[in-house]
């Protein structure tokens, strides 16, 4: 079974926090180890250099019991202090004085005299003053052994004072330590996988809720939105894939309408050629009308071609592989050209034309055709819906950097809320645009494809009823 990103992340956090913490605490002991038993060394260490101290004040040395006894009441005070097992050793090795009780109460014996050292045993204890971990053959467990040799006035060898400390004293110290460390960490370590886990959630919840919402664009549902509750890069990726899917949605919208408009533009041409053919080839239309109808349905069929070469250019507008073809022409000219070209529309309209004779030269470097195709649409558009004896002006002005154009004319204008769907494709404002048989609906989009490809803008403004404005703003 996969794991969850929150699971393994979880997971693999909380193993780092604990074996952290179990790295520090074996270091920890390490270190307190070797402080403590170094500690418990120069204790030790301390105690054979004080009674040797003491000898060397003992013009008596230790060879008769009164001394001895001396001796005794020094290792009896220091071992009490200490807490250390302190004995004496004649040369041989073999205990003589012990810090015990019995010792005093026996008069010098106790069980632990008479007993032999290993001298291997002391001369590495006392060779460069380093300690041994061993029993010596006194204790069932291991001690902790620090010596010092006890020299005469002539500097030979007379005996060894040995001091012992047992090892289970630092083991059930470290124990102790260990319990506290565990007892310790136990309140932080909780407070760290709750946060762990409250953290863990908020990263991984909205990387869970965009591949909920991705399976569910993939099986085209588009409603789905990530809460954006953070101002970090989670949150940045929260809003961007919220971005990316408004933006899919009004792509797959626009994708359904587009076939849906294809459809209906298509179909009603077809729909016309296929009735008047099957009319003419069952006998239903006379034949004396048939020339008639087959001059319509040349119509219906130049209709679909031009409707099918426009999809064809805006194909190509919109592709990569397309480029422009920029020249240098004179702008104003190439409008005062088309308008001409319409005189006798305008003249059967008997349409007013203002402003041409106000335009200065403007050349502007683009490519000539295609921004002679945008001018012709504005121009055509502006005929087409025009009122009876209405009035179509223009005007066009430059700065600097930019020429500024615009086509406008009374009639009926456009509806307030059509206006921003003015630029889509198979736009038809009701009425009086899907009136016109000779009308696409792909021009207006194809003229913003074109003039953004240029880096410029195109707009419209309109007033019900009394005018409507074409805008365009072109890089010179």
């Amino acid at each position: 079974m996969r794991r969850r990103l929150f699971t393994k992340y979880f997971l693999a956090t909380g193993i780092v926090i604990v074996v952290s913490l179990t790295i520090m605490m074996m270091i920890m002991t390490l270190v307190y180890s070797k402080y403590l038993s170094d500690s418990k060394y120069d204790t030790l260490k301390t105690s054979c250099d004080s009674v040797t101290s003491f000898y060397d004040r003992e013009p008596k040395g230790m060879d008769d019991f009164e001394s001895q006894k001396r001796f005794y009441f020094v290792l009896n005070n220091l071992s009490n202090v200490s807490g250390n097992d302190i004995f004496v050793t004649d040369n041989d090795g073999r205990v003589v004085i012990c810090n015990c009780d019995e010792w005093f109460k026996n008069e010098g014996h106790c069980e632990h005299t008479g007993t032999v050292i290993d001298s291997k045993i002391l001369e590495n204890a006392s060779e460069k003053n380093k300690g041994e971990i061993t029993t010596l053959g006194i204790y069932t467990d291991q001690h902790y052994v620090a010596t010092k040799n006890i020299k005469n006035q002539s500097g030979h060898i007379i005996g060894v004072v040995v001091a012992t400390s047992p090892i289970s004293d630092m083991t059930a110290l470290f124990e102790s330590i260990g319990k506290i460390y565990i007892f310790s960490a136990i309140i932080p370590l909780v407070i760290i996988f709750v946060a762990l886990y409250v953290i863990t959630n908020r990263l991984t919840k909205p990387l869970k809720l965009m591949s909920i919402a991705a399976k569910s664009m993939a099986n085209g549902d588009f409603s789905r939105r990530i809460p954006v509750t953070t101002d970090d890069e989670i949150g940045e990726l929260a809003m961007s894939f919220n971005e990316m899917t408004n933006s899919l949605s009004r792509l797959e919208s626009m994708r359904k309408t587009f076939i849906a408009d294809v459809s209906h533009e298509l179909k009603t041409p077809m729909t016309t050629i296929g009735g008047f053919i099957d009319g003419i080839i069952d006998g239903t239309i006379e034949q004396e009308k048939e020339k008639h109808y087959l001059n319509l349905v040349s119509e219906e069929i130049k209709r679909l071609s031009r409707m099918v070469e426009a999809m064809l250019n805006l194909a190509r507008l919109e592709s990569d592989e397309f480029s422009l073809k920029p020249e240098k022409f004179d702008f104003g000219k190439t409008v005062i050209n088309i308008v001409l070209s319409q005189e006798k529309r305008i003249e059967e309209g008997n349409i007013n034309i203002e402003g041409l004779d106000t335009f200065e030269d403007v050349s502007v470097f683009a490519d000539r055709d295609l921004i002679f195709r945008v001018i012709y649409n504005l121009v055509d558009n502006a005929i087409k819906f025009t009122d009876k004896s209405g009035t179509i002006s223009f005007k066009l002005t430059t700065d600097k950097e930019k020429l500024m154009f615009a086509v406008s004319n009374t009639g009926k204008g456009i509806k307030k809320e059509d206006l921003p769907y003015v630029f889509e494709r198979f736009y038809k404002s009701d009425k009086s645009r899907s009136a016109n048989k000779n009308s696409t609906g792909l021009g207006l989009n194809m003229a913003k494809t074109i003039i953004k490809k240029h880096g410029g803008q195109i707009s419209v403004k309109s007033k019900e009823n009394e005018l409507t404005t074409f805008s365009i703003v072109l890089p010179l």
